[in-house]
């Protein structure tokens, strides 16, 4: 099994757990997917296949539909590597080197932005570690909830609850009176309604193509004083995809990412520190599947 795990270019700016930014010029990254795959904040020593194109094609899918409610950071989705060379190959690898085939259709040029670090998490379900603080209090990020819902149910409404951006470790929950005093009051509140916003755009276009966004989660950053749309946009990493058909409140739902594989790794015995497990063949195709199947329903086309 052939699966991309690191990139090999010239003028690597950083690496994270799934993405590998490469610096064009003083405005511009590359911006490339790759197969990695985390979980508990390990990065597996395998990879998922073509899971970095679905992340990099439904976020540019997401970006596109999303640009009239808030700007972004792509400029251009890289599917052609004959348009990449021509257009950044001197400038990215000085005049010396091709890119590799294999950034078509993972990679995007994408614009520098100041980044915000803060996690925006839109909920529309009560799902995951939200239905476990629900369970213990009653309210989400300091955000009071009706009495008697149940796991995985639609709420009254939609909310809005920020967490930190770690570089390292999990993320950590912040009420809204954090967010203030971390960004202002200003900066907060039009997150706040972009966020909104776009949750609410794509939860009813995804609905119409049999899919619940159950809770999704954004990036943002500022450009010239402008607040931008980054990172990744509406994907199995960073949403909670459900079928609308087999939707069944009141226990965990089966979603198009890659649970099945956080719940393998929990009954493995592993104590979920370095280094992870190899994956049973099966489990990575059948996350595989997920991913491709996500990116079908939802853009009504083949990957």
């Amino acid at each position: 099994m052939s699966v991309l795990l690191e990139t090999d270019l010239p003028n690597l700016y950083y690496r994270g757990k799934v993405r590998d930014t490469y610096e064009i010029d003083s405005d511009k990254f590359l911006l490339v997917a790759t197969d990695r795959v985390s979980a508990f904040d390990v990065v597996l020593p395998a990879g998922i296949p073509d899971k970095g194109i679905v992340l990099n094609q439904l976020s540019a899918f997401w970006f596109e539909k999303t640009a009239h409610i808030v700007p972004n950071h792509m400029i251009e989705l890289v599917n052609d590597v004959n348009w990449l060379n021509s257009t950044y190959g001197e400038k990215l690898c000085s005049g010396y080197y091709s890119f590799p085939e294999y950034v078509a259709r993972r990679s995007m040029v994408v614009r520098k932005a100041e980044r915000i670090d803060i996690e925006c998490v839109v909920r529309g379900y009560l799902s995951g570690s939200a239905w476990a603080e629900y369970q213990k209090s009653g309210a989400i990020c300091g955000i009071k909830l009706p009495g008697g819902l149940r796991d995985s149910e639609q709420l009254p409404e939609p909310i809005f609850t920020p967490t930190t951006k770690a570089e390292t470790g999990h993320d950590e929950p912040i009420t809204m009176e954090q967010m203030r005093d971390m960004i202002g009051d200003a900066l907060t509140q039009e997150i706040v309604d972009k966020s909104m916003d776009v949750y609410d755009y794509a939860a009813r276009c995804a609905r119409s193509r049999g899919i619940i966004i159950a809770d999704t989660k954004m990036e943002f950053g500022m450009v010239n004083g402008n607040l931008i749309l980054i990172d990744e946009l509406l994907t199995p990493d960073s949403s909670r995809f459900w079928d609308a058909d087999t939707y069944s409140p009141g226990k965990p739902q089966p979603s198009f990412d890659k649970q099945p594989l956080r719940d393998w790794l929990s009954g493995s015995g592993w104590n979920k520190e370095p280094p992870a497990p190899e994956l049973p063949l099966e489990v990575v195709q059948g996350t595989a599947d997920r991913y491709r199947e996500a990116y079908r329903r939802i853009t009504g086309k083949e990957l």
